[in-house]
């Protein structure tokens, strides 16, 4: 049962990357109750565990069902490339009542039961409350399982963003979007995503969102009913690699040549990162991994480049055969 995504002529121009943090919550919420999400996040699922135990999250999964609707206006695409949680968060508090309620009860009914629990009722009776407390869920569940991991995650979701952008300049549109997943499939027109549900859309105009998430591995999502953008969200690269402890996997040979430090650096770039999401990853002073990346880039072991707001450092070929094992 594929899901299509249709292109006219306008859609070609109004594609774009995003990054959010609302949505990483959302699938932080999710990865708790999902075992097969578990593998590489097993590291974060220990860490925290007891601070997640304080959480009351069974509202939210209420609205998760493992196969059906999901409310857009909880978990919209991302209002901007480089959209704060707080300004994702304020747009949900925003929502129009009767239109969420709309929303909600299209979710509930996918959840055996969920229309006639308390909390279904309750929200149904009273959406302004619903809005008001849904919203109050999603931002503790951020404050506890994504912001402080948050320089890490953004840094490996915007290096994405620099990756793929790069490929689209190098092969466009219709190559690069089958090099996000194997279940994506493009024929000239139409977006094919080979998935368990049936779905179809005409961009209309309006576009694609095409968003890395750490938290949506191993699955590909689309959606989102008019009158949101429709999105296309799929698995960062590097997710494998997210959440293992600095130093591991520096080849003794380059501490010996380059010192402790600098070493941790040059190998911490598996995927291109910015000045203070390595220093937050290795646990230095901001200034010291600066002095760092000075030293290896200077030397030819890495390139730097501007993205949005950030410097991104990546190594060159010469700095990623120095890190391979021998």
């Amino acid at each position: 049962m594929p899901s299509l995504l249709r292109f006219g002529e306008d859609d070609f121009l109004r594609c774009r990357f995003a990054v959010s943090p609302l949505w990483e919550t959302h699938e932080a919420v999710r990865t708790l109750k999902r075992p097969d999400r578990h593998g590489y996040h097993a590291p974060w699922l220990r860490r925290i565990r007891t601070a997640a135990a304080g959480l009351d999250l069974a509202p939210l999964w209420l609205l998760m069902p493992r196969r059906g609707h999901s409310p857009d206006w909880l978990g919209p695409p991302p209002i901007g490339p480089g959209a704060t949680f707080e300004e994702e968060i304020a747009a949900v508090r925003r929502s129009d009542p009767a239109t969420a309620r709309e929303d909600t009860a299209r979710a509930l009914a996918c959840t055996p039961g969920a229309l006639e629990s308390a909390h279904g009722r309750a929200w149904l009776a009273d959406p302004v409350r619903m809005v008001r407390e849904l919203a109050d869920a999603l931002e503790n569940a951020w404050r506890v399982l994504v912001e402080p991991d948050w320089l890490r995650l953004r840094a490996l979701l915007e290096a994405d963003v620099a990756f793929h952008s790069r490929r689209l300049a190098e092969v466009g549109l219709g190559r690069l979007l089958p090099e996000l997943d194997p279940r994506l499939s493009w024929n000239g027109r139409t977006l094919t995503l080979a998935l368990h549900v049936e779905y179809a859309r005409d961009l209309g105009g309006q576009g694609l969102v095409l968003m890395p998430s750490v938290f949506s591995w191993p699955d590909v999502v689309t959606g989102f009913e008019p009158p949101w953008q429709p999105t296309v969200v799929y698995p960062a690269r590097g997710v494998g690699g997210l959440w293992t402890e600095p130093g591991a996997g520096v080849p003794g040979a380059l501490v010996r040549l380059l010192g402790r430090n600098r070493a941790a650096v040059l190998a911490a770039l598996d995927e291109p990162a910015s000045t203070s999401a390595l220093a937050h990853r290795l646990g230095l002073a901001a200034s010291s991994v600066s002095a760092h990346l000075a030293v290896l880039r200077d030397a030819g072991l890495l390139t730097a480049r501007r993205y949005g707001h950030q410097v991104l450092y990546e190594r060159t070929p010469l700095g990623t055969a120095l890190t391979s094992p021998a």
